[in-house]
Formats: structure tokens, sequence, C-alpha cells
């Protein structure tokens, strides 16, 4: 199994400098407004502990390019706290509602595990989802005790994660999809964020980011936006790495 802690206590011990830098670079660099898209309906998912002001940057920067994008109004994310099947029918009366009042699926984006929630919402209701996007998220059989912790640590709460829900996890939505993860990752191991490749399912690198600097840097933003406006064709997916230095693992 992998385990979902960061492969260097260095990599842990930098993630604050380099998530900084990245946020700095994401408002410096990238103004690149030429990937316009056709407006359907985006809904973004915070990662542990964060709430939509940790998303602001994303979603601005979605909007700028046309898309109707929104935050996932639950506050900060402290995890499910219920149920897990409870939160995801609680999270899917917005899906349904932004779903209806356009009249088109939405692409859901998630970070870290918020991106949990977006690829489950589309196992459930693949057809109110135009596609996934996840930003670091691990979902590939962490090591189980260790991911207890990390959650309880950061939360205060438990939240059981067994081998059924492990393997649940894993398995790849019916929806087309893309994890973006990084090896410079401090927060979690990127391995655990590497989906089976398959048509209509990608991993990409995005080098050199921070886990927390993901919704924030340049280059991601420059590939989420990409994977939007190319979400039909996910075999442009491949040529999203090499315009925009990354890698799509095959």
């Amino acid at each position: 199994m992998f385990n979902v802690l960061p492969t260097s206590p260095l990599l842990f011990a930098l993630e604050p400098f380099q998530a900084m830098c990245d946020y700095v670079a994401g408002h410096t660099h990238w103004r690149d407004l030429s990937q316009r898209g056709d407006g359907h309906p985006i809904l973004i998912y915070p990662g542990l502990t964060l709430n939509g002001s940790s998303t602001a940057d994303l979603r601005v920067r979605l909007q700028q390019l046309g898309y109707a994008v929104y935050d996932w109004r639950q506050g900060y994310n402290y995890g499910p706290g219920i149920d897990f099947d409870q939160w995801l029918l609680l999270l899917s009366k917005q899906l349904v509602e932004i779903q209806a009042h356009h009249q088109c699926s939405v692409s859901l984006i998630g970070c870290s595990l918020g991106g949990t929630y977006a690829r489950e919402l589309a196992k459930l209701y693949p057809h109110l989802v135009r596609q996934v996007i996840t930003l670091a998220t691990p979902f590939v059989k962490p090591d189980v005790i260790a991911a207890e912790k990390i959650f309880g640590k950061f939360t205060g709460s438990q939240f059981f994660i067994d081998e059924i829900l492990l393997q649940r996890l894993s398995e790849e939505p019916p929806v087309p999809s893309s994890s973006l993860y990084s090896q410079t990752d401090g927060i979690i191991n990127w391995q655990s964020c590497l989906g089976r490749e398959a048509p209509g399912y990608r991993n990409i690198e995005v080098k050199g980011v921070s886990h927390l600097g993901m919704s924030h840097h340049p280059e991601v933003l420059k590939v989420v936006s990409s994977l939007l406006q190319a979400h039909t064709t996910m075999s442009n997916t491949a040529d999203v790495g090499s315009s925009h230095s990354v890698r799509a693992i095959s």
C-alpha cells in the first residue's frame, strides 16, 4: 500500500515556503485569457481544514475565462462528520441545483480531500457531471492507520477508513477525469494520487508545485483551463502536458 504521508521530511518542512511561492507566482505570472471557456458551471471543493477562501484564486481565474464558478457553500472542510453516504447526499443537493439552473452538466474540481467528494459524487450522479479534476487528491489505497491519524490530527474527529471504503475510493469515476499531482508535494505522497490510466482518465504531473499551492500555481491554472476546454476529447490531455511543462503518466 502507499502511505498518504509525504515522501520526504524535507518537503514537509519546506511546504509553507513553497506554498507561499506558488501563491505569489499565481498572482504574478498568469494573465493568459486566451483559453476562453463555454460558460458551463464549475463546482469547486476545498481541501482538508480549508474553506472557500483557499480556492478563491482558482475561482476568479476560471470566472475570467467565462465559466460560471461555484464555491461548495459548506464552510470549512472538516470532513464528513456523518455517515459518508449521507454526507455525499448533502453535497449532491448543490450539484443538482446548479445543473438544473444551467440545464447542463457540471465540472467538479476538488483540492486534496475535496477531490474525494468530487470523484464520489461523479460516481453517484454521472448524468450531472461533465468531468472531474482533482488537485493533489490521494485515493489509491493509502495506509489505513496513517490516513486515520492524519485526518484526526487536522480535524480533531474520527473518520473510520476501512478496506471496503479504500477500494471504493480507488475506483475511477465513469466520467472524464484527471488527477493532477506533484512529486514536490510536502503534505501527501504523490503516488497515492495516481489512478489507472484508461480512456477518459489521465494522471498529470505538475512539476515543482506544493500541496497547498496547487490551486494558485500558474501551471496548474493553465492545465485546468485546458482540461475544461478539451473535456470531450480526453486524448487532448496528452497535448496539455507538452504545452504546459507537465507529464501525463502512461
